[in-house]
This record gives structure tokens, C-alpha cells and sequence, in this order.
């Protein structure tokens, strides 16, 4: 059987061709993870080789041998990261250099090095690295990563949602438990900066995609950081009063933060021609403050002051290349001051469903607050 781009099984057969590969098999499920992509999932199904691949995957750069010093974006739909991405502290950026994109690069080992597999099952992969990474202010950090994906049944993802999916929706959901150790000799401080845990999925964008970001009305500190690569067009972002939406379209490189005082534990993203609605469900941790701050700033009066939650859409840079196109959902654990031996654990739990627009309107009514059917004229 042949498949089709934009099939799952086209890209598991595109990807088997160059990469050692785990497939997760559910009842109908399917979920691809690349250990020598660090661990990430590629891309999921709902229905199986035929079903629509959700995953953003990027064929010609994975085909090839050749490699960027900087950044490739190979793509995949959930990928482990470590923040901050700027500031004096930032993990991207080489001291004393500008934080402009030109200098931006990407550690080796959340970028092209492979990851150890510590475990497979039909439904389950552990991976693991040790490595270290020096941040901008030169203090350098020993970590232990262990990445354990698994698929989440349909009744599990009914009793977690609280709500049972109507009779036209098919679904795929997994678990990723993301584990930072310290192996080094030191504790890490807020002095000399501190990792976080960095979740980033990719999607394909669509003219007929909006992101959904819903937020406490009640929190401190303003709604949403949107100008971290200049201010979003108005036609292109909406705030209103509990939710914000954003255009998934791949077109204007635009990206927005939101604190934790203001973030609640579910996002999303909804196509509205297709009919697939994606749920992001992240770790929210009530006693946690500190957050670290990605923005590009080389010095930064509240480096602790970041994003609990952050939405991306892709677009052309200043030169005229794009890194995509793609979109991003994304969640961040809290700044993690951990002694030697110690360990933090963030979890992120994707849910991807496809099915009749009345079907999912429930599902998003009750899990995001928001009705689909308000979207479809949402920034004409």
C-alpha cells in the first residue's frame, strides 16, 4: 500500500529510511518516537498508517547528511528543550556575543545528538543522556535527561479530560515524562542562572488553523508577552476576555508568552476545515514563582520573570529564509534549583481528535472553555 504526504504512513516510511525508529501502538493509535532525534515524537495517528500525520516532520533535511552548526529543524511534534533561550543566562547564545539571530545556535545535545534507549514497549520508550551545557554568563551545568513517552488509552483520556468523547471522534493522546538531574558537583542558583524544562511540538500550519490559549482573568502581571519578535499584527491576534487566539497560518514570525499567575493547564489549536482540535496539557506547579525569561535581551532586570505557557507561529526572517513552516504549542517547567543529585520532573500530555465539529465543540467547550464554532470568523 502506497501512502501519501500528509499520511502517517507516509512519514514513518520516510523516516525508517534514515532513522532508527519506535513505533507506539494503541488500540487504533500510533505515535512515532526518534532516539537519535533526541527522543522526540515525530508524529501521531489517530487511525493508523492511514490516518492523518499531525507532526510537522521535515523529509528533506532529514534525508540529507548535511547539518547545520546552528539550528535544524527536523521537526516533530513534541521535542525536549532546556530554557532560557535568552538573556544573561541563556543556553543559545555565546558570551559577549549579541543575542541577534546570526549568533543564535542550538546545543548539540537537544539538536543533532543521538539519545540512549533505555526502554521499549508496545506502548512505552525511555531514553536517556548525561551531558553539560554552559550558559552565557560561563557557569557551566552537568545534567541527566531521562524522556519517557507513552500512549494514553482512550478511557484514560476520557477520565483525565472529564469528558467522554462523542461517537464520530477518533483520538491519539500521549504522556511524556521529561526528568532533569544534576550530576554535577554544585548546587544550581538563581546567581549564576538556572535551567528549566523546555517542551516545544510542531504543526502544520493552515490558514484554517488558530491556536487557543486560554488564561486566569484574576492573575497578576499583564495577560500575555507578545513582542518578542516585534508587535503581533492586530489582525493576526485576539485577546479577549479569557482566551487569547492566535494565527496558525506560518506566515508571520510571531510568538506569545504567558505567566504563571495567568496560566492554566490546558491549550490547543483547532482546524477548522479539517476538523482536528490538538490539546496541550501541562505540569502547573501552584507553589512556583520562578520562571525563566527567554526573552533576547543580553541583560535582563527579571530573568526569573518568564513564561509558564508560549505559542508560536513561523515566518519569514529578516533575509528572507524560514526555518519552517511550522507552528508550536509550548509549556516550560519553573526554574529548577536543584542541589547535586537531585531532580525535577515536567509532564506534558498531548491529545490530538478528529470527528464531527458538534463532537469536538464539546470537547473543547469543556476542556479549553472556548466553542470552535466562534473561530471559523475569529480574524476576518
Amino acid at each position: 500500500m502506497s501512502f501519501k504526504k500528509g499520511q502517517y504512513g507516509f512519514d514513518l516510511e520516510c523516516l525508517q529510511k534514515s532513522q532508527t525508529v519506535i513505533e507506539l501502538v494503541g488500540e487504533e493509535s500510533r505515535v512515532i518516537v526518534a532516539p537519535d532525534l533526541q527522543g522526540r515524537v515525530m508524529t501521531s495517528s489517530t487511525s493508523g498508517k492511514g490516518g492523518y500525520s499531525f507532526g510537522w516532520v521535515n523529509h528533506e533535511l532529514i534525508s540529507t547528511e548535511e547539518r547545520s552548526k546552528q539550528f535544524n529543524a527536523f521537526g516533530g511534534e513534541e521535542r525536549f528543550w532546556l530554557g532560557p533561550e535568552g538573556g544573561q543566562f541563556s543556553f543559545y547564545f555565546e558570551k559577549g556575543k549579541p543575542l541577534t539571530m546570526d549568533n543564535w545556535k542550538v546545543p548539540q545535545a537537544i539538536d543533532t545528538m543521538p539519545w540512549e534507549v533505555q526502554e521499549v514497549m508496545p506502548e512505552l520508550a525511555t531514553l536517556y543522556k548525561e551531558f553539560s551545557l554552559k550558559n552565557y554568563s560561563g557557569t557551566e551545568f552537568y545534567l541527566a535527561v531521562t524522556r519517557r513517552v507513552g500512549i494514553i488509552m482512550p478511557d484514560e483520556i476520557s477520565f483525565v479530560l472529564n469528558h467522554q468523547p462523542g461517537s464520530s471522534v477518533k483520538s491519539v493522546a500521549y504522556e511524556s515524562l521529561n526528568q532533569v538531574k544534576n550530576t554535577g558537583n554544585n548546587a544550581w542558583s538563581k546567581v549564576d542562572g538556572l535551567p528549566s524544562i523546555w517542551m516545544l511540538s510542531m504543526y502544520n500550519p493552515s490558514p484554517d488553523v488558530v491556536i487557543i490559549v486560554p488564561f486566569n482573568p484574576d492573575g497578576e502581571r499583564p495577560v500575555v508577552k507578545s513582542d518578542y519578535f516585534g508587535e503581533i499584527p492586530s489582525d493576526r491576534i485576539k485577546i479577549l476576555d479569557d482566551y487569547i487566539l492566535l494565527k496558525a497560518d506560518g506566515q508571520c514570525r510571531s510568538k506569545i508568552g504567558i505567566p504563571p499567575a495567568r496560566a492554566k493547564r490546558f491549550l490547543g489549536s483547532y482546524d477548522h476545515q479539517n476538523m482536528r482540535l490538538t490539546i496541550l496539557e501541562t505540569t502547573l506547579n501552584p507553589y512556583a514563582t520562578d520562571y525563566v525569561n527567554s526573552a533576547w535581551e543580553e541583560v535582563q532586570t527579571e530573568p526569573f520573570k518568564g513564561d509558564l505557557i508560549n505559542a508560536y507561529n513561523d515566518g519569514p526572517l529578516a533575509n528572507g529564509s524560514q526555518l519552517g513552516p511550522f507552528y508550536e504549542l509550548e509549556s516550560s517547567s519553573e526554574a529548577l534549583q536543584l542541589k547535586p543529585g537531585e531532580s525535577h520532573i515536567h509532564i506534558q500530555r498531548t491529545y490530538h481528535f478528529e470527528g464531527t465539529e458538534s463532537d469536538l465543540n464539546e470537547i473543547a467547550k469543556t476542556v479549553l472553555g472556548v466553542s470552535l464554532l466562534t473561530l471559523k470568523d475569529a480574524f476576518d
